[in-house]
């Protein structure tokens, strides 16, 4: 009788570009800070609202609003020709997108681009998309897959270049900072780990509304006790500029509701032909998206 023998299995492309977010990720001395905070009033408000806003696009743009006036939250440390330290602009997060590949589940990147200057609305319909619409059609997955099937040493070039000589390109192809969670799934991350200098991560909420946010912070970019602050400013956002515009959100909602006797029915409005083929030219190939509520036919001419 023969005994029974197991498989081997190829490394598919988008498994690849995971090997080498880790190495790179191993490199950077991370550590994490967390806080406690009470969301169960925000949870009662998102409820409400039609699409319901998810709390990665909530925690993505508060982190972004703090960043605005915090410009630690957007640096990064670019290493050669020589040491220094970048701040872009603007905040770009890195959303770990998990989606199903060639029959089998796989992880991408997508990013949004100052979320603090974008509505919920507009970050929530931008997240479905990535979500949902077929992998071949979203440029950054197809730029990912496109790089994982090169030689390891070759992708292991251009991830050191980017991450280490350009600052604004660093940021344009990695993000400022990232966001991650299992959260959804009654899990939690204790420490995830990424090239990038600031990587948000919350857990599971408890039906009275307790979460668990942290920061993993890169140590030769950031302190502690600066971290420990800027979680109690995101947890300040949350409360007052987050919480202000998920009532009006909720309200309008409601209004137009009762004026149309049903749901408004969102359009979706792409700003980039994501079937184009990729230019390798654009730093960039990906979408904006935004929501616009149609009332004409409930208008008179």
């Amino acid at each position: 009788m023969h005994e029974e023998r197991g498989l081997y299995r190829s490394v598919s492309a988008s498994r690849r570009i995971i090997m080498d977010l880790m190495h790179e990720a191993r490199q950077v001395p991370s550590i994490p800070v967390q806080r406690m905070i009470n969301i169960k009033d925000l949870e009662t408000i998102r409820r409400s609202t039609n699409p319901r806003i998810s709390w990665f696009a909530l925690f993505m743009k508060a982190f972004a609003i703090v960043a605005q006036d915090h410009p630690q939250l957007r640096r990064s440390l670019i290493r050669y020709p020589w040491l220094r330290f970048y701040d872009h602009p603007f905040s770009i997060c890195s959303v770990a997108i998990e989606r199903q590949y060639e029959d089998e589940p796989c992880l991408f990147f997508a990013h949004f681009r100052a979320p603090e200057k974008q509505s919920l609305t507009e970050l929530q319909v931008a997240l479905k998309r990535y979500k949902d619409i077929p992998v071949n059609t979203v440029g950054m997955y197809r730029r990912a897959l496109k790089i994982g099937r090169l030689p390891t040493f070759l992708r292991r070039i251009l991830w050191w270049t980017s991450l280490n000589f350009s600052g604004d390109k660093r940021a344009k192809r990695m993000g400022t900072f990232g966001i991650t969670s299992y959260g959804v799934l009654g899990a939690e991350s204790l420490h995830p780990i990424s090239p990038l200098t600031c990587t948000f991560n919350f857990g599971p909420i408890s039906p009275d509304g307790n979460v668990l946010i942290k920061i993993i912070y890169d140590h030769r970019t950031l302190d502690g006790s600066e971290v420990a602050r800027r979680l109690k400013n995101i947890e300040d956002v949350l409360q007052t500029i987050i919480r202000e515009e998920l009532i009006e959100l909720a309200s309008v909602q409601l209004s137009q509701k009762s004026a149309n006797g049903h749901d408004a029915k969102p359009t979706l409005i792409r700003q980039d032909p994501s079937q184009e083929p990729l230019d390798p030219n654009l730093e960039f190939d990906t979408f904006t998206a935004q929501l616009i509520t149609s009332t004409q036919a409930s208008q008179p001419d």
